[in-house]
């Protein structure tokens, strides 16, 4: 199942670093509160979030197929204020039996995946009826010469660079069309300055019965 980035696995804890100090740790935190029992983390990369999750998580599964970055997050995860076992899995087939999560976090993870709407799929397969997805992701820009420049981008050299990442995927629109109820959603620059890869959401979507 390994996903191999190997230079952007080596380059992204550094990035994620410079990213937690510009306030994206804040942001984890947000993801995070609240959250209780069984969660699985999708993509859980060098293990950024684990500090984050509050005391009432009685378990977190963290997926993460890429080899540098899971190895990575098993250190991590021996210093989270949670229990925290880090697998070898994909979005797509998570190693996971049906309904058995009380909630699924994913950061910076569904602009990544090859087959977003599977991932989706799979996500709300494992949840339990009325289970949270927990989402902080970069999406889609709100005019059109910014998509315009995203969809350029995907096409040629981004995805290359940065692990498979799309900047254009309307990622709010696929989780509802997944069959979830998105009960918040905030829509945010990060960085400020409006570049293609600055548009970002976080929120919380409720998976049906």
């Amino acid at each position: 199942m390994a996903v191999h980035h190997r230079v952007f696995a080596r380059l992204y804890p550094v990035v994620g670093k410079a990213m937690e100090r510009g306030g994206m740790d804040q942001r984890r935190q947000e993801l995070l509160t609240g959250l209780s029992g069984e969660v699985v983390e999708v993509g859980a990369g060098d293990g950024l979030n684990f500090p984050h999750y509050p005391p009432a998580v009685t378990r977190v599964l963290a997926v993460e197929p890429e080899p540098h970055l899971r190895r990575l997050a098993r250190e991590a995860a021996s210093h989270a204020p949670v229990p925290v076992e880090v697998v070898d899995g994909l979005a797509e087939r998570l190693p996971c039996t049906d309904g058995s999560a009380d909630a699924v976090v994913v950061s910076l993870v569904l602009c990544s995946v090859a087959d977003q709407t599977a991932a989706l799929r799979e996500i709300r397969r494992v949840l339990k009826p009325g289970g949270r997805l927990r989402f902080l992701e970069h999406v889609r820009a709100d005019t059109p010469g910014l998509v315009r420049l995203q969809l350029v981008l995907d096409a040629t050299l981004w995805p290359r660079v940065a692990g498979g990442c799309h900047t254009g995927r309307d990622t709010a629109a696929a989780i509802a069309r997944a069959g979830f109820t998105v009960k918040s959603l905030d829509r945010y620059l990060f960085p400020g300055a409006r570049t293609p890869v600055s548009f970002h959401i976080l929120g919380t979507a409720i998976r049906g019965g």
